[in-house]
């Protein structure tokens, strides 16, 4: 593939390491549930395509993700992978199956907004750092990774625009926490490249180091991959993105699908920027996991290469 052509822009990282999390934050958007084979078989196939991040399921109770309800079963199936597995567990009794099973990263899964705190986790913020902090340490202390999602960071369906410093002090909380990375979620898909800038420099005033940010837009008002370009040159080196644009969120309705994977390697090839993902192979691994869940992927790097053939 001769295209996209390559002209570097100045300011931007040399490499960004992409955080894939189509297996659970996509897969737990669909409505039917997905064989635990076929779930296995695509983080094989996003493996194979250079995805060295790949989020692999939920330790959330059966009753509130449904999808998700074979985590048992698929980590074994994932063993011959040398790759981060990262998997989300939403309090002690979560962490405790993902350790029983080897898991070596985390992830927690915060809000900066009271109303989604509640319906999410039936709790308040604070109630839920405190749910948090026993699991952050304990991972801490068997030196597993831990990484803090924090959703609703740049506008609330409930709430409506969420001011900057109440997201710093979640986001802050959830540092002192422990917590070696930070995924700052647009969760309903409002942020303006303007908007991620100054959040992104209120977190460093308040000192989160850029170096320990991840960002995750959703793309309901086409804005994720403008949003992308303005967090990577203010040196944000690690993205998350979903393969095929899989994924919403399944308590907020608002929210559409996640940044796609392939459109985000489109325009990281393009800036010359490496990523170490195979295009072709992903976007063929898209194409292969649409097929099975009987519908196009959203993705429009899917839709262009694929037609294509």
């Amino acid at each position: 593939m001769t295209l996209p052509m390559v002209v570097p822009a100045d300011g931007l990282p040399p490499r960004v390491r992409i955080h894939e999390v189509g297996p659970r934050d996509g897969l737990q958007n669909e409505k039917t549930v997905v064989p635990t084979e076929v779930k296995a078989e695509f983080i094989h196939r996003l493996a194979a395509a250079g995805l060295t991040t790949i989020e692999a399921t939920s330790f959330v109770h059966p009753k509130w993700v449904p999808q998700l309800a074979d985590a048992e079963q698929l980590l074994p199936m994932l063993a011959d992978l040398d790759i981060e597995l990262p998997v989300l567990v939403p309090n002690e009794r979560g962490l405790d199956r993902a350790l029983a099973l080897g898991a070596r990263r985390i992830a927690v899964f915060g809000s900066a907004t009271e109303t989604f705190a509640s319906r999410n986790l039936n709790r308040t913020v604070d109630e839920s750092l405190a749910m948090f902090e026993p699991v952050v340490a304990r991972a801490r202390a068997d030196k597993v990774q831990v990484r803090g999602y924090l959703s609703m960071c740049f506008g609330d369906p409930w709430e409506g625009p969420v001011p900057i410093h109440q997201v710093v002090r979640v986001a802050k909380a959830l540092i002192d926490l422990g917590c070696d990375e930070l995924s700052l979620g647009d969760t309903i898909g409002v942020a303006t490249p303007g908007h991620v800038g100054a959040l992104l420099a209120a977190l460093n005033e308040a000192g989160v180091p850029t170096t320990a940010i991840g960002v995750h837009f959703h793309d309901t008002y086409g804005q994720a991959l403008a949003n992308t370009l303005a967090a990577l040159q203010y040196g944000v080196t690690t993205v998350d993105a979903s393969a095929g644009g899989l994924g919403g969120c399944p308590y907020a309705k608002s929210a559409t699908g996640n940044l796609a994977t392939e459109d985000l390697v489109w325009m990281l090839q393009g800036l010359g920027v490496e990523t170490g993902v195979d295009l072709g192979l992903l976007t063929a691994t898209s194409v292969w996991m649409a097929e099975r869940l009987g519908r196009p992927s959203p993705s429009r790097t899917v839709r262009a290469l694929s037609h294509k053939e």
